[in-house]
């Protein structure tokens, strides 16, 4: 039997409709070490999911670069800083725990919160998504918990999770009847009204008092992108649409903003400019006796945002001991952002509890390419009595051609 596209459609479950009434919630972050014995095992993930993206490394380079990498993260980590260990995943924690207690005080029991990291054990998504099938949810809110929607960030989250949803697919029918996906909040008003606020509450509370506005420069950092991508959309616009909001905010009180971005030293590819430490020379240059530097392109503290902005002030600071220089953290568990986190969620769990369930069938997928190439083909060449038969080439009816497309 030829399958057709009317034989495929998703079939309905009442059964399963009525069965689960709950969604699961997950928060998706990078996740950091910490302990410094997982440097290569966290690189050489980072460098399959991240860097094969966009730089041209052959695959079987990574393990030994992620050692190699592993001994500049330990010298850097350990001994320039002290035995630093990054503070991401306890803040991660944090958002997670008030996201939830802010969607139990609407949803109760029919949600719960769960975290995975895309390079930290044991909290990857392929381990807590099993989790949350073994718990009985059966609809899922994918969140990545960060500012720019591109395949380097959100995008990976989503890889991971489709790999995951594979491996435990298992049957004829998946376990799955619901999902959603919220991508990025870098448009989101109350997210961009928070920045500018904290921004300047910080220049009202340490530098109001010794630096004038105009000469009080702010540095709003981004996370980095590199311009080709093998084709992917690597983040540019939404981060650089970000920065402009949030300039917009500022800008009429305070002249001298400019974007900078948090890049990766990578050799060989063109990263976004101007980088942080350029972006604070040049307001030097125009006036600026003060430096603040927020993250707005990430919303949770990490050894980027800690360790490339702490040395990139003390090297401006050898140059330029007159200036002011303050480093501002991420929004981490700022309430404000935790209630407004959960706040864009709750649409969509609406959404997903009052969605009838629908049943797939993931053994269907390979008839299904099957049953659409054969579709293809048939169009594409004409039968052979067709065309013996004196009737010339077969065009297939505009009805034909859509349905087959």
């Amino acid at each position: 039997m030829v399958l057709t596209p009317e034989t495929l459609q998703p079939s309905f479950s009442s059964d399963a409709q009525a069965g689960n009434d709950r969604v699961a919630v997950l928060l998706m972050g990078y996740g950091e070490v910490e302990s410094y014995e997982d440097f290569a095992n966290y690189n050489e993930q980072a460098l399959n999911l991240l860097t094969a993206k966009f730089a041209p490394v052959p695959t079987w380079v990574y393990p030994p670069l992620a050692k190699l990498l592993a001994a500049f993260d330990l010298h850097e980590w350990d001994h320039q800083h002290d035995h630093f260990i990054s503070p991401h995943n306890a803040i991660f924690e944090k958002q997670r725990a008030g996201v939830e207690q802010a969607l139990k005080e609407r949803w109760g029991d029919r949600i719960k919160v769960f975290k995975a990291y895309n390079f930290c054990k044991p909290f990857l998504p392929e381990q807590v998504l099993a989790q949350i099938k073994e718990e009985g949810f059966d609809k899922l809110l994918i969140y990545p918990l960060l500012v720019v929607d591109s395949i380097f960030t959100s995008g990976i989250a989503v890889e991971q999770v489709n790999k995951a949803l594979s491996d435990l697919a298992g049957g004829t029918e998946h376990w799955l009847k619901g999902t959603r996906y919220i991508p990025s909040f870098f448009d989101k008003a109350s997210y961009i009204d928070l920045l500018a606020r904290l921004v300047e509450e910080k220049i009202q509370k340490e530098l109001a008092v010794a630096h004038l506005p105009s000469q009080t420069g702010i540095v709003l950092m981004n996370h980095g992108c590199p311009h080709k991508a093998k084709g992917f959309t690597s983040g540019i616009d939404e981060s650089q649409k970000l920065y402009e909001l949030v300039r917009e905010r500022l800008i009429y009180r305070y002249p001298l903003i400019s974007v900078g971005w948090l890049n990766h030293d990578t050799p060989l590819i063109d990263w976004t400019q101007p980088n942080t430490h350029l972006a604070a020379r040049n307001l030097i240059d125009l006036g600026a006796t003060s430096l603040v530097f927020m993250p707005i392109g990430f919303a949770t503290e990490n050894h980027e945002t800690l360790l490339d902005v702490e040395h990139i002030i003390g090297s401006l600071r050898r140059k330029h001991p007159e200036v002011t220089y303050v480093q501002m953290d991420c929004v981490n568990d700022h309430p404000e952002f935790l209630k407004m986190v959960a706040g864009w969620a709750d649409t969509h769990i609406a959404d997903l509890l009052s969605a009838q369930a629908q049943v797939v069938n993931p053994a269907m997928a390979a008839l299904q390419a099957q049953s659409y190439q054969g579709h293809s083909h048939d169009h594409d060449h004409p039968h052979d009595h067709d065309h013996h038969a004196g009737h010339g080439h077969h065009h297939p009816s505009e009805h034909e051609h859509h349905h087959a497309h």
